[in-house]
């Protein structure tokens, strides 16, 4: 079976009905989608597949089309994407478990959404949980990444 991860095209010889989550944590080495209660709950494995937020804890890579981003393919340390710089400028993170979803999640947000209210992003957020309760921090960074991103 074919994935596209972060653009670079991958050949996986596993059963169809493995997760998404342990084909890109086990078998790829992308560690940075986390498990975090393995029922689609949490968002902490949230990942684009065809620029979709999905959680890859409850999809089977038969299930896959399109190519599949994590965050390392959203932006890189020398061109991060504007949620990305948002998040460290908001200082979001406390513990970072589930950052990396949080953020994928606020990424896909903003290409539908690009001038959110903060009921919209509480809503578009909802099912990305965060233990540390930064959500205030991360409605902060949502709002400022949407205005950068509109502002090009």
């Amino acid at each position: 079976m074919k994935l596209t991860v972060n653009g670079v095209s991958h050949e996986v010889d596993l059963a169809g009905e493995m997760p998404l989550l342990w084909v890109l944590r086990e078998s790829l080495g992308v560690t940075s989608v986390k498990y975090g209660c393995g029922v689609a709950q949490c968002g902490a494995c949230t990942v684009h597949v065809a620029g979709e937020a999905v959680r890859s804890c409850q999809l089977a890579i038969e299930d896959v089309h399109g190519p599949v981003t994590t965050i390392e393919g959203l932006g890189q340390p020398e061109r991060l994407h504007a949620v990305q710089a948002a998040w460290i400028e908001h200082q979001v993170a406390q513990c970072g478990y589930c950052q990396s979803g949080q953020i994928m999640q606020a990424a896909a947000f903003l290409e539908a959404q690009p001038d959110p209210t903060d009921a919209d992003i509480d809503a578009a957020m909802s099912g990305n949980l965060c233990r540390c309760g930064s959500y205030t921090r991360i409605r902060a960074a949502i709002k400022s990444a949407a205005a950068a991103l509109r502002a090009g």
